[in-house]
């Protein structure tokens, strides 16, 4: 998530920690990808015909993950859209954690040589 420049940058002295906006450090691109992924978790979760077709052939472990993902994150975007927050914070926050889900992902799925 760092990698990405979805971390809020900080200051810190002592016992005093101050967090402010994310860092946007990193890759610029990857970042703008996620947050723009983040505003399909609007819609309730589902798994239509198109995703159960292009996902025939994953292992069931990743598909398990991909759900959790699913709706875990649509059920954030309601709850922090409904407490008032800010659009590009809400979505700044599923991409974060859509991070984690990616990395998950990642770490799970052995390398081919």
């Amino acid at each position: 998530m760092a990698w990405l420049g979805l971390v809020p940058n900080e200051h810190s002295s002592g016992s005093k920690t101050r967090r402010g906006r994310l860092t946007k450090t990193g890759n610029a691109l990857a970042r703008t990808m996620l947050v723009e992924a983040g505003w399909s978790y609007r819609h309730p979760p589902k798994e239509g015909q198109p995703y159960l077709k292009r996902s025939a052939h994953l292992p069931q472990h990743i598909k398990d993950i991909g759900w959790k993902a699913q709706t875990r994150l649509c059920k954030r975007y309601r709850d922090l859209s409904r407490t008032g927050k800010p659009q590009p914070r809400v979505l700044s926050a599923i991409a974060r954690e859509l991070a984690g889900f990616i990395w998950d992902i990642a770490k799970q799925t052995p390398l081919e040589p």
